[in-house]
């Protein structure tokens, strides 16, 4: 059976020792009083909570799944979840980051982050759960009325309903201009929707009273095409203008997907036939107000990723360490034994570090994008709220794509720890393979994020915003470019953020040519850029680690920071050299290729 201890001391270094989050929070007046004291004492509670109630449920609620009642259109989610979701409500967990006025508790969203990775690690299917809330509630602030705030806000944050995102139709995935579901107007102001959707994470289950479902379809005189689109909220049951639950609206669960991970969580398919709903946002522009839940998920899923990331990292370890098999290759370690542990050989620390080194990074960058998103909302100073955003949506692609692929890469390397045992369901190393491989799929598959980042984040405002993100970088390697001991940390950054500008130049004037070396060329683009971001963070973190031991600390756990950058850069950064070559390969050898695949 697997375990799961909580990464507290990684998570109060990067936020107190990296970022001085509580510094940061004193310049906003929404978080002057979070102070580290207050930030730790929540991220033990949360830690508790994820190791105690959800992770002992994962591997039961794989096994479960969810079931559907075909004549009710009930769903009953796997044994005990229910019950997690009562504790973490009476916990006031769901409110943790939620404005004050709506019931939250004002918190800062670095903090719900950190929660949110620990339960990600302890059961991510469960967490799905209440995690599609907050992009409802996201969205609803952004855009609702003041009606619908009053009348959904208080119960999405209290956590007595839940919320989805209802997008996905059987004909259309990505490509939300082609969809079908229609909105027909009412006389009372009200619409009635009319249509199929498909995939809906959580989308019905019995673990709260009522869901808040976010639907995108189209009003009668609506263009094609997503320009088209608008955005409702059609809640399962309608609610009476005391806040009361009324009749059961006809938004119903047709059917459960059949998956290859995530079994705990209800994807559901849902029918709507005439179902009440309320326009959110203006006509026609539901994918602008989607885009608020869209791109709150989209760094969700680079957190569920970093989360299993973690618990799979700490599972290969333990084992690596009691398994024996073989001697060293350099001699004989443990005399008293037949045979040396595992973790003796290279290459199986090799495929642990990839993990370790890979959750170290992807929590430093989650962290700093939270920290970015805190200033966004709440910093006093409009230029810095101006570029803040502008640096999170910068972002947002790399910390989905980057971090889930990187999360496929770590859990099946430390499946692979596991040898033969891995394969096995028991030990619970097969599921998190499992659960990571959707994390690659859905929110836009990385695909689409790459071309995100590169046409519209990159080169759609001609390399503006990536300029910024290079003048982060420059600063860092001004101070410590002359530092010896950084030296190995600061040359390969300051060489690829050199090379970045040359890059991103070279294809974006070969894509001005011809869109499709865009294409061609971003998947590979977005990894370098990822690794661009990952090597600022490492040497960072390095930064710090060399001051404290310099300062005389003994504490291993700096040493131990600074041997992962070490490996990072030269065992993972390196791939950034192939990447650039493959990307200025060019579209012909994609293109040119009928016969090959006729």
């Amino acid at each position: 059976m697997p375990t799961y201890t909580p990464p507290l001391r990684d998570m109060q270094f990067v936020l107190h020792e990296v970022f001085n989050v509580a510094d940061e929070f004193k310049a906003m007046p929404a978080h002057a009083e979070t102070d580290a004291d207050t930030i730790n004492a929540v991220l033990e509670e949360a830690g508790k909570f994820a190791a105690e109630v959800a992770f002992p449920l994962n591997i039961g609620g794989d096994t479960e799944g969810c079931t559907l009642d075909v004549k009710t259109h009930a769903v009953t989610t796997p044994k005990g979840f229910k019950e997690a979701y009562a504790q973490y409500v009476e916990g006031g967990w769901p409110a943790l980051s939620c404005d004050p006025q709506f019931g939250g508790q004002g918190l800062p969203h670095t903090v719900n982050q950190c929660l949110y990775e620990m339960l990600n690690s302890a059961n991510q299917a469960w967490t799905m759960y209440p995690g599609l809330s907050h992009g409802a509630y996201e969205a609803l602030v952004a855009h609702g009325t003041e009606e619908q705030k009053k009348t959904y806000l208080p119960k999405l944050v209290s956590g007595e309903w839940t919320g989805t995102m209802c997008l996905t139709e059987p004909h259309c995935g990505t490509d939300l201009g082609l969809l079908r579901t229609k909105a027909e107007p009412q006389a009372d102001g009200s619409y009635r929707l009319t249509g199929n959707k498909i995939f809906i994470s959580a989308g019905e289950h019995d673990m709260a009273e009522n869901i808040v479902h976010l639907v995108l379809a189209r009003l009668p005189d609506a263009p094609k095409g997503s320009k088209g689109i608008s955005l409702f909220v059609v809640p399962k049951f309608n609610v009476n203008v005391d806040g009361s639950l009324g009749e059961r609206n006809p938004i119903f669960c047709t059917g459960l997907e059949h998956k290859m991970g995530i079994h705990g969580n209800a994807t559901a398919q849902i029918a709507l036939d005439g179902a009440v709903g309320s326009l959110v946002g203006e006509p026609n522009k539901g994918l602008a107000a989607m885009f608020v839940m869209m791109n709150a998920a989209r760094l969700g899923v680079g957190n569920q990723s970093l989360g299993l990331t973690e618990v799979a990292f700490q599972n290969a370890l333990a084992y690596a360490k009691d398994r024996i098999q073989m001697r060293s290759l350099s001699g004989v370690k443990a005399k008293d034994k037949d045979a040396d542990p595992i973790i003796v050989h290279p290459d199986v620390r090799k495929m642990l570090l990839t993990a370790k080194a890979y959750a170290e990074g992807g929590r430093a960058l989650q962290i700093f994008c939270t920290l970015l998103l805190d200033k966004a909302h709440h910093h006093p100073d409009e230029k810095v709220r101006k570029n803040s955003d502008e640096l999170v949506a910068l972002l947002t692609p790399i910390v989905k794509a980057f971090i889930t692929d990187n999360g496929h890469i770590s859990t099946n390397a430390c499946m692979q720890v596991f040898g033969g045992h891995g394969f096995i369901k028991e030990w619970g190393m097969e599921q998190f393979v499992r659960d990571n491989r959707i994390n690659m799929i859905y929110e836009g598959t990385n695909t689409v994020q790459s071309l995100d980042l590169l046409g519209r984040k990159v080169l759609g405002n001609n390399g503006a915003t990536l300029k910024k993100l290079g003048k982060l970088i420059g600063q860092l390697v001004e101070e410590e470019g002359v530092n010896e001991k950084m030296a190995e940390f600061i040359n390969p950054l300051a060489y690829l953020g050199d090379q970045m500008t040359k890059f991103t130049t070279e294809i974006g004037f070969k894509g001005f040519q011809n869109p499709d070396e865009v294409g061609a060329a971003a998947v590979d683009y977005l990894r370098v850029a990822g690794h661009l971001v990952f090597a600022y963070m490492f040497a960072r973190m390095a930064q710090v680690a060399l001051r404290q031991i310099a300062a005389g600390s003994t504490d291993p756990f700096y040493t131990a920071k600074l041997q992962t950058a070490r490996f990072y850069f030269a065992k993972l950064f390196p791939e950034t050299a192939t990447l650039m070559r493959t990307a200025r390969a060019g579209s012909k050898a994609l293109m040119d290729t009928d016969a090959a695949l006729a």
